[in-house]
């Protein structure tokens, strides 16, 4: 059975979202660079094995990822997942994993890279946001993108209210992202992703309707 591994940083609820979708591929492991994340717990009480590596005992951002790519090849997995890492990996890294290491962020990219999307997206009045699933590149939140969901952005709502909807379609996307990766049905072709199957519907890629 094909495997991949989790990095999170905190409560890792999407981690959860991957666990509860109970998909046809084995979790190896969920690997943490903080020691406090209550998403080890939440691993370990689904029976997965957890690991740390904290960035804190590291001189440098290259040797920690070092130390990281090391324990995720430990698992030999066929897919590493971010999954609120809190950490950016350095390009070394990103380039041994290239084309297998995902990530999904609070914004429809190439709107909103980095953080505070939520706030950002009130601030500049857009009336549809939402959550991006996308391989990882050098280029931070700028990889190729593999699927999309919009949520209609209301005229009473708060960053906590626009990030709650939106964090319902990130655990609604990110486990179909996966398991397209894992049947082998996502081809890269240079900065655009393709999905592969008998017959296939594009209106899947993006969420068909905006969600209130």
């Amino acid at each position: 059975m094909k495997s991949l591994v989790i990095l999170i940083s905190g409560h890792g609820s999407n981690m959860q979202a991957l666990l509860k979708a109970k998909l046809p591929f084995r979790v190896a492991a969920v690997i943490s660079n903080n020691p406090g994340a209550t998403g080890l717990e939440i691993a370990k009480a689904h029976g997965i094995e957890t690991a740390i590596v904290d960035h804190r005992a590291y001189l440098d951002r290259k040797t920690f990822d070092v130390a990281l790519a090391e324990k995720v090849d430990s698992y030999q997995p066929c897919l590493i997942v971010l999954a609120g890492f809190m950490r950016i990996l350095g390009n070394d890294f990103v380039d041994c994993y290239s084309g297998k290491l995902m990530n999904i962020h609070p914004s429809l990219l190439p709107a909103f890279p980095g953080l505070c999307t939520h706030a950002r997206a009130l601030q500049d009045g857009v009336k549809i946001h939402g959550c991006t699933v996308h391989f990882v590149t050098s280029q931070i939140d700028c990889g190729p993108i593999i699927i999309q969901a919009a949520v209609s952005v209301l005229s009473n709502d708060t960053k906590e209210s626009l990030a709650a909807r939106v964090l319902q379609q990130e655990h609604r996307i990110y486990p179909e992202a996966v398991r397209w990766f894992m049947e082998g049905r996502l081809r890269l072709i240079g900065n655009h992703v393709k999905l592969v199957a008998a017959v296939v519907d594009e209106s899947t890629l993006c969420s068909p309707k905006l969600h209130k």
